[in-house]
């Protein structure tokens, strides 16, 4: 299946945290059949169809619905043949050959073909289109259809974890002659079509019978009504006017857990929320000034504060149970004379005044903004909280705004877990932070060409010692994903990539 690691065995092998199993259902032969309408409730608007574009959860999980990629990075975070059934590289990592499966059919009836391969990431390279995942794409330096079925990359470096991207959230293949209506009609080869998109209301999706997989989906149809409000949501679900709950806000947890009509699912994942800095804007252009904040963020207490214990400290993306996490560094504890030294170096020596812009309806990274209020309080750093509604913050807040909270999910590799976010070329670097460190540059530039998983993990331990003390804005924990779902549906498990798996669900009737 091709010489890429299986995620170097890791991202989340898993355990974060030593989980608690909420609910675990067993698997009931015979009382569920194929059929049915599955209601999934999920807490903001999508803001575009366009897969390649995709930024927030709502759009992934739709997106995994509707469309494929060429390998798919399954529950267990092991990597899978999708759109391609098998691959191989060269010895020296840098020529890459897929073979597509053969009569797997857009939702229009055309085939697809290695054509359409090439034209989708030919599309995410084209930085007109915008899209996120372009930056992990950049190490292709040329493309060939082989024949219909038969696609091959040539790299600029070698690249072991090149076929991992390729399952990549925004990595989905296209029809080259239906691009032009991705954000009205879309067409995907996924297990579900596109029917209708209310924004601010629901989506629906409808059953693929051509689907390349014989007997998947079992659902007609899956309807995702979008409703802000967590109360409302887990009202919902506990009255049955939707049967699961993606992404169930943390404080509901134990009252949905005392619902015996309900089964709560958890799952540890490398998701992390962030404190971000714009390190182009002042005050945090200064250096001493995010260290200062680094010095007073208590990541123990931020995970109690806003994870409710559902997470766990880390000092990057990398989670604390992967192997290449840096145990040698600290977690230090809040060290106020330190802080206040570094702001007066800033030339802030009476603090400072800042607004810490909030997301509505993302309730950890809320609860995060409010606990480092207080921190920063004994530092002389006044923090003004300013919410944001969640489509507005997207637009108006997300990478513009000096300061403020955000999050982002667990990706398929360690370098596309970091790259993106601290290269000084990073695509969500420019969205975020703006951060250039020659240092960092250095090591992500060459972890990402070798292929000795001693050195990797070397480069990598350097580079979370650099961002601990040095880096762009505060990663105090990794999160959680969890579910909740009523006991009629049969099937679902929630995936650490926090996507919704719906291709064997059913429903009980």
């Amino acid at each position: 299946m091709g010489r890429g690691h299986r995620w170097w065995n890791v991202l989340l092998v898993l355990a974060i945290l030593p989980v608690v199993a909420l609910a675990v259902e067993p698997a009931e032969a015979g009382t569920a059949k194929a059929g049915g309408t599955l209601k999934v409730a999920v807490p903001a608007n999508l803001n575009t169809l366009d897969p390649a574009k995709h930024k927030i959860g709502e759009e992934y999980i739709y997106s995994f619905l509707v469309f494929n990629a060429l390998t798919l990075i399954d529950r267990d975070m092991s990597l899978k043949p999708d759109l391609a059934e098998k691959w191989e590289s060269s010895k020296d990592l840098r020529t890459w050959t897929f073979y597509l499966r053969k009569g797997v059919k857009f939702h229009h009836g055309r085939e697809l073909d290695a054509d359409d391969v090439i034209a989708s990431f030919k599309r995410i390279l084209d930085k007109e289109t915008g899209s996120p995942a372009r930056v992990n794409l950049q190490v292709i330096e040329s493309m060939e259809a082989v024949d219909k079925h038969t696609v091959r990359f040539r790299l600029t470096i070698p690249y072991s974890g090149f076929a991992e991207v390729l399952g990549e959230r925004q990595a989905k293949i296209l029809p080259r002659d239906k691009m032009d209506t991705l954000t009205t009609q879309p067409i995907g080869t996924g297990p579900y079509k596109f029917k209708e998109f209310l924004p601010g209301d629901h989506l629906t999706v409808v059953k693929n019978p051509d689907y390349y997989e014989k007997g998947v989906p079992a659902l007609d149809e899956v309807i995702f009504r979008i409703i802000p409000e967590s109360a409302a949501a887990t009202t919902a679900l506990q009255a049955g006017d939707v049967h699961l709950v993606w992404s169930v806000p943390l404080e509901a947890i134990d009252q949905l857990k005392g619902n015996p009509a309900l089964v709560v699912d958890s799952v540890p994942t490398s998701t992390w929320d962030v404190v971000v800095m714009r390190n182009d804007q002042p005050p945090f252009n200064k250096l001493e000034v995010r260290q200062a904040l680094f010095m007073i963020a208590d990541k123990a207490e931020l995970v109690k504060a806003a994870l409710f214990g559902h997470g766990t400290p880390t000092h990057s993306p990398i989670p604390p149970s992967h192997a290449y996490f840096n145990k040698s560094v600290p977690f230090q504890k809040p060290d106020v004379v330190a802080a206040k030294q570094l702001l007066a170096k800033a030339g802030y020596p009476n603090g400072l005044e800042v607004k810490l812009y909030i997301p509505e309806g993302r309730p950890t990274r809320e609860r995060l903004g409010i606990a480092l209020k207080e921190m920063a309080r004994p530092i002389g750093v006044n923090i003004e909280l300013q919410r944001v509604p969640w489509d507005k913050f997207v637009a108006d807040i997300e990478g513009k705004a000096a300061f403020h909270t955000d999050g982002f999910f667990s990706r398929p590799t360690v370098d596309t877990s970091l790259y993106p976010w601290y290269h000084s070329t990073g695509s969500w670097n420019a969205l975020t932070w703006h951060y250039s460190n020659p240092k960092v540059d250095q090591i992500l530039d060459e972890a990402r060409k070798t292929a000795s998983e001693r050195d990797r993990k070397r480069l990598y331990e350097e580079f979370q010692k650099l961002v601990a003390t040095e880096g762009p804005g505060i990663v105090p924990y990794v999160l959680n994903h969890v579910n909740a779902y009523r006991k009629e549906v049969k099937g679902f498990r929630s995936s650490p990539m926090m996507w919704l798996d719906l291709r064997r669900v059913t429903l009980e009737k």
